[in-house]
């Protein structure tokens, strides 16, 4: 542990942290609560992302160059389009059924709910990240640095947001054994 005094030490402990969150006391009802209010926070980070390509994708068909596009660019550009109107819905999502369902104690099937819409979200501006990169290649650089853009951001992705998530949960799992 480190020194508490504020100014002395080199701050305070990460694995402390985590051993005093591991030992949280909390009812039922505080922890619903915490899981809602970090599952908010997420999907305003989410909303953010998504927001900022689905602006720039609605900002291309304004660009003189827009009609050089081939048929391939055009169903590119729609898809992404069509995904960046979805993703937004699926985080708006979990704020409107909270919205209809406020006071009527159903908190832990909504903080349920909506822990599988963020991760169905979290895929979908993934994706949408993958056809934005995949589009402003093709059209810069050509189809093969599109297709090859694309599929590399799409291979980082699933390790960063799949496989990274699974060795941390499989590595921390045996810590929580007694």
């Amino acid at each position: 542990m480190t020194d508490p005094t504020p100014g002395r030490g080199p701050g305070p402990d990460p694995a402390a942290g985590l051993l005093a969150q591991e030992h949280r006391t909390e009812s039922g009802i505080e922890k619903l609560d915490r899981n809602w209010l970090e599952l908010l926070q997420e999907l305003r980070v989410l909303q953010t992302g998504v927001q900022i390509l689905a602006g720039f994708l609605l900002t291309l068909p304004f660009q003189s160059r827009f009609e050089t596009l081939d048929q391939f660019q055009r169903t590119l550009y729609l898809a992404n389009v069509s995904l960046a109107a979805l993703t937004t819905a699926l985080i708006l999502l979990p704020v409107s059924v909270h919205r209809r369902l406020f006071r009527q104690h159903l908190r832990s099937a909504l903080v349920a709910n909506a822990d599988r819409i963020a991760k169905v979200a979290l895929s979908g501006i993934g994706l949408l990240s993958v056809g934005t990169s995949a589009l402003i290649f093709d059209v810069t650089a050509g189809r093969a640095a599109g297709l090859t853009a694309g599929l590399v951001l799409l291979t980082v992705l699933f390790v960063l947001l799949v496989l990274v998530p699974s060795r941390l949960r499989r590595h921390a799992a045996p810590a929580k054994r007694p």
